[in-house]
């Protein structure tokens, strides 16, 4: 049957036991103490539900109004959102999508001819192997490692570009996550000047993926990528995180660089997006309303994840057996824990013994074992009763 279909898509669909063991949890009716909630819409936030319903209602979206980069409006709030922040994008340099996902793609297909490369962080977030397979494209991997904090492993960056290059295989561009989902790291300003000199001397973009990048936990303003000009930076982001309304769809793309090249850029994206012309008007009407409630939010989540953050080292401090790594931003933590066997049936057996529902480290690209994953907007009592259950069952083992 596979053979019917193309090769882009013959993936191994089988359900992991991961996820077997979590159904068959759940059919039981037994209490799942979930951290690893990752959808803002359930984890008892606080929104101005009828602000955000009547800025739905605009009687201009009767009329269909069709431009390729998106309603000028909206781009309009969007470039305020940057201006907020000190940074200076033109509504001109924008390109709205409905989800980062389709601002992958676009880029994806601006730059990359079949079986191009793009190189991406390990670890990171999983779904990048999916858009790249679709895009026929390929993934080359260079590693973030871990010593008193996370930083981009520039050597194996350059081993991943020459073993590319001995396979006459075309790098396109470098990703970076920033932060990084699920490290929660941010890329430092001379790690974005050497990624500048290495994708200069290879005719290769930058992509930024910063849809995290309003949840740092430090009082300095983090670097953005759209503010780049030394090569042609791509910076991807969206209302999924920044205003925790993923439901809404809403998500763009930044286009910086070098004058002509970025120009050229905007061109053939603009008729890529005139392609599709995705993203419907209520919504885009409503950006403004949507980036405004931001604040509010970004509030409640900041103030969640310190507390979570408090517990948990409070917790970890009673025992030695796991540790937290360092987190600079979002809403993830990765979790050190002592090798027994794989990170997979770590997560199953606490499951299964203690109802606390956590993520293996490798979803993340993580390839030691001895790593889980949390994340810091649960709920505060089901986070601190899932925590203190993970060290009951660490002591056990």
């Amino acid at each position: 049957m596979r053979t019917f279909f193309a090769r882009r898509t013959a993936w191994d669909l089988a359900t992991n036991q991961y996820t077997q063991a979590l159904e068959a949890y759940r059919r039981e009716g037994r209490e799942v103490l979930d951290l690893t909630a990752s959808n803002p819409t359930t984890v008892g936030l606080q929104y101005r539900g009828d602000e955000l319903l009547a800025a739905l209602s605009h009687r201009e979206a009767l009329v269909y109004d069709p431009q390729p980069k998106g309603l000028l409006i909206a781009r309009e709030a969007i470039a305020a959102y940057y201006a907020d922040k000190g940074g200076a994008v033109s509504p001109d340099d924008l390109i709205l999508t409905t989800s980062t996902s389709e601002a992958y793609s676009f880029v994806f297909r601006l730059l990359c001819n079949p079986g191009d490369a793009v190189l991406v962080p390990s670890p990171s977030y999983p779904l990048f192997e999916f858009l790249a397979d679709l895009q026929d494209v390929r993934l080359a991997h260079y590693e973030l490692v871990y010593d008193h904090g996370w930083q981009i492993d520039f050597h194996s960056l350059d081993t991943a570009l020459q073993k590319l290059s001995e396979g006459n295989v075309r790098c396109r561009a470098v990703m970076a996550v920033h932060p990084n989902n699920p490290t929660g790291s941010y890329v430092k300003q001379h790690e974005l000047e050497e990624l500048n000199r290495i994708c200069a001397a290879n005719q290769m973009a930058l992509i930024a993926d910063e849809v995290f990048l309003d949840y740092s936990l430090s009082d300095a303003k983090a670097l953005t990528f759209s503010e780049n000009r030394e090569v042609l930076t791509f910076t991807l982001s969206g209302l999924s995180k920044i205003s925790a309304l993923p439901q809404m769809k809403v998500a763009w793309l930044a286009t910086s660089g070098p004058g002509a090249l970025k120009d050229e850029a905007l061109r053939r994206l603009e008729v890529i997006a005139d392609t599709f012309l995705s993203m419907n008007a209520p919504v885009q009407l409503a950006v403004l309303a949507m980036l405004e409630q931001r604040h509010d939010i970004q509030r409640q989540i900041m103030e969640r994840v310190r507390t979570n953050l408090a517990e948990l080292d409070a917790q970890l401090g009673t025992q030695k057996l796991c540790q937290r790594l360092a987190v600079e931003g979002g809403w993830y933590a990765v979790l050190r824990i002592p090798v027994t066997g794989s990170d997979e049936a770590f997560a199953i057996g606490l499951l299964q013994r203690t109802g606390v529902l956590v993520q293996p480290g490798h979803f993340y690209d993580l390839t030691a074992e001895g790593y889980v994953i949390i994340s810091l907007i649960t709920p505060c009592d089901m986070f601190n009763e899932g925590i203190l259950r993970l060290l009951r069952f660490l002591e056990e083992e």
